[in-house]
């Protein structure tokens, strides 16, 4: 009677783990989420600039520890405060916006040290191609928000691309780097 019982008490203890590891669907807050990029200019300074249309989905599990994220950008949508500048971005000698209208990352997983996300790995697709990609997390929580009165999740991430491998070879000759830095702030709401 002892061994059933005790053998009850695990399974029961195994299924409500079960059942409470489940994935959390939550949408990202474009107001509270920033895609941006740095590059080098010859050296001397550093070009900025962001995609101010985003939309995408996460989901995050925090008791089995896992995720997915799949992140779409507008390329049309850069923005660096000069209309120039981003026409130039715009073109075929970047981003080809007109031919290649998103940017892509979409990952199932989630790296943890404990209870914190430390990376999520994942493919970015630029320019038509996917290539692997892993995103380092510098922070990442969950809070309660006073205002929505939901859970919301997040952090601040990067990863370093070389561009080339993308096919974007524009300035290479003259000297521009093939090492893009992308920083990725991200909130989404539980739903």
């Amino acid at each position: 009677m002892r061994k059933s019982l005790l053998g009850l008490a695990v399974a029961t203890t195994l299924l409500s783990a079960v059942a409470h590891a489940e994935m959390a669907n939550y949408a990202i807050d474009p107001s509270h989420t920033f895609v941006s990029f740095e590059i080098g200019h010859f050296g001397t300074s550093t070009n900025r600039g962001r995609f101010d249309k985003k939309e995408g989905t996460v989901q995050f599990d925090r008791t089995g520890k896992s995720g997915k994220v799949d992140v779409s950008v507008d390329a049309a949508s850069i923005n660096t405060g000069f209309a120039s500048f981003e026409k130039h971005l715009r073109s075929p000698d970047l981003f080809d916006a007109e031919k290649y209208p998103t940017i892509k990352f979409a990952s199932d997983k989630f790296v943890f040290d404990g209870d914190k996300v430390t990376e999520v790995q994942g493919n970015l697709t630029l320019l038509g191609k996917t290539l692997p990609v892993t995103l380092k997390a510098n922070q990442f929580n969950c809070y309660q928000s006073p205002q929505s009165k939901r859970e919301v999740c997040g952090g601040d991430f990067d990863a370093t691309i070389d561009r080339t491998a993308f096919g974007m070879d524009y300035g290479i000759k003259w000297g521009f780097p093939k090492n893009v830095r992308m920083i990725v702030q991200i909130e989404a709401v539980k739903q």
